[in-house]
């Protein structure tokens, strides 16, 4: 399947200083460029060619140097206590994987919402618009962010059901999925109290391909929680890893500089995308690709991050030829991100390598590294468990 290539625009920047920037000027399209969080990281552009679909993209002549960005300093992170979980009384799955998260992380039954979906990818406007009434009624100021116990629905038409409930539905993405959307408040943001401070929930589906990989999900995440606080003993490894797929290896220019970052316990390591099967204590995997290689499974550490850059890779049902969320989940990945229809590879619809890890590094669960990774997350489908949170002093 090719991949639609992302015309010029405008770029990260202008938000990633922290202040943010008229909202109108980011919707036009986005520059395949390195972002720059403060005015020192900033580098030289690289476009790609304007057609979609096309052909992949000529690299550009020259590089820019890797180098590592700023990120706001962040205090505190979401609790359990911050949680709403959406449970589908219609749904096994979602039965049996909710109340399995219920008791792994203490939930109250006031944190619960259980109501009847349809089980089935894809919900029509007017049953999105139906469940997202049911969270409003339900929690209350205090709800920060949202678990929802399902694999399926993933999707609100073109829209990811993740991305939806947090920014509302777009109805106009689905005329262009290629062109840019609504600018996430959240990203790169140093609150740890999204709703109180940005009015959106985000949210993630605890979904794994059968019940008893998505409790061995929640249990991954329990366990991930400060088992690397204070610095990773032996260390821990961030992949950063390359691909012969030009249109999909695009995040390269965001990846930073190889090595130890002081006091974490954490190597970076700039690598092909084989080095994912060779290498111990995986906290962290980044690519892009059409397929995945995940036999023999990865070493990961509890609270491992893994994603890879694709047309569909939020699209769970896996009828596409592509590899999705779930092939990483089922690897032993806690926590990853796809799209659920064809974004172009646009790097504002796709984590930051960067600042996913660097959120993480400071405390931030799952979600918070991730929602605060992506600045276009309209079709972005983030599934793992919530509240892992590895670098987390307790």
């Amino acid at each position: 399947m090719p991949f639609c290539i992302a015309k010029p625009g405008l770029a990260y920047r202008e938000l990633l200083g922290g202040r943010a920037r008229a909202a109108a000027a980011l919707a036009c399209a986005a520059w395949l460029v390195p972002a720059a969080v403060s005015a020192q990281a900033r580098a030289p552009a690289a476009t790609a060619d304007a057609k979609a679909p096309a052909a992949p993209a000529a690299p550009a002549a020259s590089e820019p140097v890797p180098r590592w960005v700023g990120v706001p300093r962040v205090a505190g992170r979401l609790r359990a206590a911050d949680i709403g979980l959406v449970i589908n009384t219609a749904d096994p799955y979602s039965v049996a994987v909710g109340e399995h998260y219920i008791a792994a992380r203490g939930l109250d039954e006031r944190q619960v919402l259980r109501l009847e979906l349809p089980v089935r990818p894809v919900l029509s406007r007017e049953e999105f618009e139906r469940l997202r009434d049911a969270i409003d009624r339900r929690f209350g100021a205090g709800t920060q962010a949202l678990a929802l116990a399902w694999a399926a629905p993933y999707a609100v038409r073109c829209n990811a059901i993740t991305g939806a409930l947090a920014l509302g539905f777009d109805s106009a993405l689905c005329r262009q999925t290629c062109g840019a959307t609504m600018a996430s408040r959240y990203f790169n943001s140093a609150s740890a109290r999204p709703y109180a401070d940005h009015g959106l929930r985000p949210a993630m589906l605890l979904a794994a391909p059968d019940i008893e990989q998505a409790r061995a999900l929640i249990d991954r995440g329990v366990a991930a929680d400060g088992s690397l606080a204070g610095g990773a003993r032996p260390p821990v490894a961030a992949l950063f890893l390359d691909t012969s797929d030009a249109a999909r290896r695009v995040r390269r220019v965001l990846y930073p500089p190889p090595g130890p970052l002081a006091g974490t316990g954490v190597v970076a390591h700039s690598a092909p995308a084989a080095a994912l099967n060779q290498t111990p204590r995986v906290l962290l995997a980044v690519t892009g690709s059409l397929r995945l290689d995940l036999q023999p499974a990865p070493d990961w550490v509890p609270g491992a991050l893994a994603d890879h850059l694709t047309s569909v890779g939020g699209a769970l049902q896996g009828t596409h030829g592509q590899s999705t969320v779930l092939e990483w989940i089922a690897s032993g990945a806690t926590a990853s991100h796809g799209t659920v229809s064809e974004p172009c590879n646009h790097l504002q619809k796709f984590p930051h390598p960067q600042l996913l890890l660097l959120h993480y590094l400071q405390g931030a669960t799952a979600i918070e590294a991730y929602w605060k990774s992506v600045l276009w997350p309209q079709q972005s489908l983030f599934v793992g468990e919530p509240l892992a949170a590895p670098f987390a002093r307790r």
